[in-house]
């Protein structure tokens, strides 16, 4: 007769209630045969009382995914791409564990091998009842450094080690046999590449394009016939670190230069300046000439927050002439989206005659003069949301100020009643940016191009049930549900993030009773609508709609 083997199945006082259907360790003997070979000789191996020790504690710290949790927490802390890997991490950890526990060992199962032959330094203070195939352990330790490795390989391979020694842990300890350990190892493989081909890793950094065509525009080497005006409140030399009067009297000496003093208008002073008057006597005095000898400009600019470049676009426009961006102010979303993230790349593109062209929207609102549109246009809780999480951004990084904005707006939000092309629909926010937008999420951040010729919406729809909750948890997720929801159809309709593109919209708000006022806003400026009539408004797209000077190669320099 054979001798009894030194790996007896666990005693029947730690023996599960449920042990499982097709018990592997039972149904196939080659698997038998191997469980019973490799836990013999991890049995057998004598690694020393601290190791045995270290073995154990780490055992321990991966109970209900402490250790995965804590390590996702100083990834978090590293960035951007820190926190990605361990949102990605954690997600695919959470899928596996459930996996695994819940429907793997009900499927699988089997008894574990017993740890009585091991001395006491190796094993655990308390051992798991559960069925034995397969090891979540294993499972969730697999998905989690997969997880991150997909998203940052460097972390990846920093964690895998931990990931690796936590597996082995299962077997020194005697909680698990050796099939247990792969087949939870390859189901938490499997489901992170599952899980990258659902939920894509976001694009990696735009390629070296311009923002648009190139399109003619005049080149001034000295600035002579450019008509800036320098709005010195909105904080330009303050975020940029560059003074634009300094760079403009250095780089653009000829380059008539007007500083924005309260009381001035905005758009009548590059009226003037397009039809070749002076404003000011020192505004003809700093391009060397008399207030008789100005020219009409031949290029207009601006220096400040997204509001006065907005303004600067559409004087620019309805003169028929190219705009120049000088970067400035707390937000400059349309100069970072053009290549223009610097005063030197804006006066090389001055200096040798090098623009694009770029697309606006015309908003038309109860019938008036349209305003040009650069970048958004948004109601509801939008503009409050982005407000929030810009003031939290640069203490907690984009994505947590994103989920702290939206978990603190939410809370005190109404929604609003709002017809959509003729569609009525009650809707949290309302967005909708000039050309494609990312994250695909209620608030996205930036743009890659200017001519993608589509207005990019986004609404957070009030009708579903817990729209809040949903409204919220998209947000957490970014672009992951949408992404997800594009490969699982079924998956839409229960998304309370609505997006599409089209290239004009038709909107309706207020029923004639009165209600607060509707706030409706765009590029960082607002207006306020009463709450007790009807306003019927316009946003449509006009393709190549403005002239700017740009980069056209961006690698240059």
């Amino acid at each position: 007769m054979p001798s009894p083997s030194p790996v007896p199945v666990q005693n029947r006082r730690r023996r599960p209630r449920f042990t499982g259907l097709i018990k592997p360790h039972e149904a196939f003997p080659a698997i038998a045969r191997l469980d019973r070979r490799m836990n013999e000789r991890t049995y057998g191996r004598r690694l020393g009382p601290q190791a045995d020790a270290a073995l154990v504690r780490l055992s321990t710290a991966a109970n209900h995914s402490v250790l995965w949790m804590g390590l996702g927490a100083g990834l978090a802390a590293t960035g951007a791409r820190g926190r990605r890997a361990a949102v990605r991490g954690l997600g695919t950890l959470a899928v596996a564990s459930a996996t695994a526990n819940l429907l793997g060992k009900g499927l699988f199962g089997g008894d574990r091998p017993a740890a009585d032959v091991l001395p006491l330094v190796r094993r655990l203070r308390r051992y798991p009842t559960t069925p034995s195939f397969p090891s979540g352990h294993s499972a969730s330790a697999a998905a989690f450094a997969t997880g991150v490795a997909i998203e940052w390989p460097a972390a990846g391979l920093v964690v895998a080690p931990v990931a690796g020694a936590v597996m082995y842990s299962r077997l020194h300890v005697g909680a698990h046999w050796f099939s247990d350990v792969v087949g939870g190892a390859a189901l938490g493989v499997g489901l992170a590449v599952l899980g990258r081909w659902l939920v894509p890793s976001p694009p990696g950094p735009a390629p070296d394009v311009p923002a648009g065509p190139p399109t003619d525009v005049p080149a001034l080497p000295d600035g002579e016939g450019l008509f800036v005006v320098v709005n010195t409140s909105a904080g330009s030399g303050r975020i940029l670190k560059e003074d634009p009067l300094e760079a403009l009297r250095r780089d653009l000496p000829k380059a008539r230069v007007h500083v924005l003093a309260e009381g001035d208008d905005l758009h009548a002073l590059y009226d003037r300046a397009a039809r070749g008057q002076a404003d000011r006597a020192e505004d003809a005095e700093h391009a060397g000439t008399t207030a008789d000898d100005v020219r009409p400009a031949v290029a207009l600019g601006i220096s400040g927050g997204d509001g006065t470049v907005s303004t600067a676009a559409a004087a620019a426009r309805e003169h028929g002439l190219p705009l120049v961006v000088l970067p400035g102010g707390t937000l400059n979303h349309f100069a970072k989206a053009a290549d223009l993230t610097s005063m030197s790349a804006t006066v090389d593109a001055v200096r040798t005659g090098s623009g694009v062209s770029v697309d606006v929207a015309e908003l038309r609102v109860d019938g008036k003069e349209p305003l040009t549109v650069l970048n958004t246009f948004s109601l509801g809780i939008y503009p409050e949301l982005v407000s929030q999480r810009e003031r939290a951004e640069k203490r907690l990084g984009k994505w947590p100020a994103t989920v702290w904005a939206t978990s603190r707006v939410l809370r005190s939000a109404a929604p609003l009643r709002l017809s959509v092309d003729g569609v009525v629909g009650s809707y949290w926010s309302f967005f909708a940016g000039v050309n494609k937008y990312v994250p695909q999420n209620l608030a996205p951040v930036e743009r890659i191009r200017l001519d993608d010729g589509v207005l990019d919406v986004r609404t957070g729809r009030a009708e579903k049930r817990y729209s809040r909750v949903r409204l919220f948890l998209e947000t957490v997720a970014g672009g992951g549900a949408s992404s997800l929801a594009q490969r699982v159809q079924p998956l839409e309709r229960h998304l309370a993030v609505d997006s599409w593109t089209t290239p004009d919209l038709a909107l309706r708000f207020g029923d004639g009773t009165p209600h607060d006022p509707v706030i409706l806003a765009h590029d960082g400026e607002t207006l306020e609508i009463d709450g007790d009539r009807v306003v019927d408004a316009t946003l449509t797209m006009v393709r190549g709609g403005l002239r700017v000077y740009a980069p056209t190669d961006p690698t240059a320099g």
